[in-house]
């Protein structure tokens, strides 16, 4: 707690989370002979870094709880799955951290108080 009571700091806070999930995909855009053509699949890890100013009143940048529509969208929609029949593009890594960071800017962010995200990373 600072002298004046407060819990918060001053200055850039920045924070990050990591979600897993597993999922296989098939890149059909390659040639048969490269390995990634066949199904495969990865164990994702998904890292959301959240920034503010300054903390709240409870000294975070945002409970992490706010945080767990992410997780559960992670979860209900690509865990154990095969990606291609989850999205309507090439599922590739790059591909899906741009989708996520949309899903995440959309449903998650706007309840996220005093965060913003600053970057993601697959």
């Amino acid at each position: 707690m600072a002298a004046d009571g407060n819990a918060f700091t001053t200055g850039r806070v920045t924070i990050s989370k990591s979600f897993n999930f597993s999922a296989s995909h098939e890149l059909r855009q390659l040639t048969e002979t490269h390995k990634c053509w066949r199904n495969h699949g990865h164990n994702y890890v998904v890292t959301v870094t959240l920034t503010a100013d300054q903390s709240n009143a409870n000294g975070f940048v945002t409970d992490f709880g706010e945080l767990a529509p992410f997780d559960d969208y992670l979860q209900a929609r690509f865990d154990h799955r095969l990606l291609n029949d989850q999205v309507d593009f090439i599922p590739t890594s790059e591909l899906l951290a741009a989708h996520l960071g949309r899903w995440f800017i959309g449903n998650v962010e706007p309840r996220v108080h005093v965060a913003r995200r600053l970057a993601q990373r697959m």
